[in-house]
């Protein structure tokens, strides 16, 4: 399949804000196809459209998972570029050419608004623009960006990271979110609310919102802590006091304490909020319990203290959870 992009005519009567969107083998599909989404709908003053926006790449070819797509714009088109958008790779693995990082790397040289998208942190990471910033990918590559970038203060709990003209959005939804941010800064919120109507979807998702985590148990049960993980894990409506679980463990308060940190990195008081906060996420999907009970199952005392650790861990509510990500939401929920 052939997908080709058409280049949008030039306004002569005034230069429009030039967005490139850069594109590469194995560009993720709907972090390219977003930008162009958002920033097409956005309408000038005089009616036309305020952002020229353009897709270039090194090759007149490249190839995603599903389709190759021929590409009118080259990389030349970054030395005019008012903003700058960088795609996410569906291959962590494949690298980009040097000359696509180079000529990223001097439009943050010249100062213009440079984002990514998803993956294409790793991207912008590889030019040096993040080094000493906080910066935001998708949740499930987060990790390995802060491994192979250090000198990266990766975050992987939030929607998007405004640091200037230097910016980062977590997955797919994310980068919406991120673009509709950067036409709120352009051109006010009032028509950046009419081109979030046009596009449904909710204009008010800040930045610091909290991505939607799945909070894996990281439980090696060859050890005596990896077993008791599990035990956690499968009870966590039993009283999971710290003299409780020392006894369990037969040791004292203070090495249990000790012991669990070293192994684990975490205090148990934290790890089992993150235990009880999973097994509440697992019921919200799959169940259509009440709240109360919810939280009775997951071993909060109430569902206050349930919104309390899922808005601190999750970043929504139990209710907003469920909408979300409910297998069977009945009628009128």
């Amino acid at each position: 399949m052939l997908v080709r992009f058409r280049p949008t005519l030039l306004n002569r009567q005034r230069r429009r804000h030039l967005v490139a969107v850069v594109a590469f083998d194995g560009v993720v599909l709907g972090d390219l196809a977003s930008p162009c989404e958002i920033f097409g709908l956005v309408p000038g003053p005089d009616g036309r459209p305020f952002y020229d926006v353009r897709i270039c790449s090194l090759t007149p070819e490249v190839k995603s998972q599903h389709v190759e797509l021929r590409v009118p714009w080259r990389l030349s088109t970054l030395s005019r570029a008012d903003t700058v958008i960088i795609p996410g790779v569906a291959d962590l693995d494949l690298s980009i050419p040097n000359p696509v990082l180079l000529a990223i790397r001097r439009a943050v040289d010249r100062g213009v608004r440079v984002a990514s998208i998803c993956t294409g942190a790793f991207a912008l990471a590889a030019t040096g623009a993040l080094d000493g910033l906080r910066a935001t990918t998708h949740w499930r590559a987060a990790t390995e960006l802060a491994r192979r970038h250090p000198e990266v203060d990766v975050d992987a709990g939030v929607l998007y990271v405004d640091n200037g003209t230097i910016l980062t959005s977590a997955g797919a939804a994310a980068g919406l979110d991120l673009c509709l941010h950067l036409v709120r800064n352009d051109i006010g919120v009032e028509r950046a609310s009419e081109v979030a109507r046009l596009a449904v979807m909710p204009l008010e998702r800040a930045g610091g919102q909290a991505q939607f985590i799945v909070h894996e148990a990281p439980a090696d049960e060859q050890t005596s802590i990896g077993q008791l993980l599990t035990w956690i894990e499968q009870n966590p409506s039993k009283d999971l006091s710290l003299s409780v679980l020392a006894r369990h463990m037969g040791m004292s308060i203070r090495t249990f304490s000790r012991h669990f940190r070293a192994q684990v990195g975490d205090t148990p008081a934290n790890w089992i909020a993150h235990a009880r906060v999973r097994r509440a996420q697992r019921l919200l999907e799959t169940t259509q319990l009440a709240i109360e009970r919810v939280a009775s199952e997951s071993g909060f005392g109430s569902a206050t203290v349930l919104r309390q650790h899922f808005a601190a861990i999750v970043g929504t509510t139990p209710l907003a959870y469920r909408r979300a990500f409910s297998r069977s939401v009945p009628a009128g929920d």
